[in-house]
């Protein structure tokens, strides 16, 4: 697979720490818009072609498929131009800043028969992986109750950068500069980790959004920071189960975490992933009647960007693809209703 890296950020970076060492991948190229900063990259990664506009790499055209590393904005225009050129894509979470783009980028996608697939890091973990599996196997009986909250503190502590100076971070803080607040970036995370792990969709939704003041006038510089900081979400679960789901900022001692509870008739289980590592624990059998829980051993699993790649080459279309992601964010859309008339909504 000749692979194309479209932006070159940190989550670029992240990328090709995997991607550079897959056999039968070769990073062929990089696109940003920066020249800088598209030098810095290239150079790291000893990439030989170089393009400040997509424009100009898919008339070069020399590689196979390309990973969508842009600003969540940037998403739409930039992916349907890929699949324009019959490119297979891997992008960025969120699809697009909207349901009905998200369903454009799905339907083109699939009309043209490229692989398509979005970045749900998550589904990475290993122990999200095996819940869903043991609840697909009817370890726990019938799913009664979910619980599901994303925990980050980036804006009371300066462990992955310091916010209130770095664009890197603005962005994400201002509607203006295409955000949608933690609901929109980080929401389609716990939302696709509760449903795959509990194996079963959003029905319902009804959700509060909050954003808290952060600045004087709530302004720094050109970015005016409207975006919500958290949110809370009550849903029903196709299945009949009941879900409270919850994401902030503001999560003092929790530098990025998930969790996930799931509990069914005859068990429930727990998911717990933070930067050094994940857990899954259960209370299952005998263990029900004294609230005993038990670490679980899970084998690893296969990266989004294995799965990608191995997506590409055998022509077979993997999961999480467009059209999941569409529905999430269907789901996200009208979590914002929700927020504005103050009543549930049917997905």
């Amino acid at each position: 697979m000749r692979l194309l890296v479209l932006g070159t950020g940190v989550m670029a970076k992240n990328q090709l720490r995997h991607f550079a060492h897959m056999d039968g991948v070769e990073v062929v190229g990089a696109v940003d818009t920066d020249p800088d900063r598209l030098k810095l990259f290239a150079d790291e990664f000893g990439i030989e072609k170089r393009f400040l506009t997509l424009n100009d790499a898919i008339a070069w055209g020399d590689f196979d498929a390309a990973t969508n590393v842009t600003p969540d904005r940037i998403h739409h225009p930039t992916t349907m131009a890929l699949i324009a050129a019959g490119k297979h894509v891997l992008c960025e979470k969120p699809l697009a800043e909207n349901y009905p783009k998200a369903l454009e980028m799905t339907e083109a996608a699939e009309a043209a028969g490229v692989v398509n697939m979005v970045n749900l890091t998550y589904r990475n973990v290993a122990p999200l992986q095996r819940a869903r599996e043991m609840v697909l196997a009817g370890e726990l009986g019938t799913i009664k109750h979910v619980e599901a909250s994303y925990l980050q503190s980036w804006l009371v502590s300066r462990a992955w950068g310091d916010w209130r100076t770095e664009s890197t971070w603005l962005w994400r803080l201002s509607t203006g500069h295409g955000s949608n607040g933690v609901l929109g970036d980080v929401g389609i995370h716990i939302l696709d980790f509760a449903a795959y792990g509990a194996a079963t969709d959003i029905d319902h939704v009804f959700a509060r959004l909050k954003t808290f003041n952060k600045a004087p006038g709530g302004q720094i510089g050109e970015y005016l920071l409207d975006a919500n900081d958290s949110f809370t979400m009550s849903v029903d679960f196709a299945n009949g189960a009941l879900g409270v789901i919850h994401a902030t900022r503001w999560a003092t001692g929790h530098l990025n975490e998930l969790k996930l509870r799931i509990y069914g008739e005859r068990g429930s289980l727990e998911v717990i992933h933070r930067p050094n590592g994940s857990q899954l624990r259960g209370c299952l059998g005998e263990n029900i009647e004294s609230a005993t829980w038990r670490d679980i051993e899970v084998a690893p699993v296969p990266t989004n960007y294995q799965r990608f790649a191995k997506a590409v080459m055998s022509g077979v279309q993997p999961d999480p693809n467009f059209r999941h992601a569409a529905n999430l964010q269907k789901v996200i859309d009208l979590a914002m209703i929700t927020e504005r008339e103050r009543r549930e909504l049917k997905v």
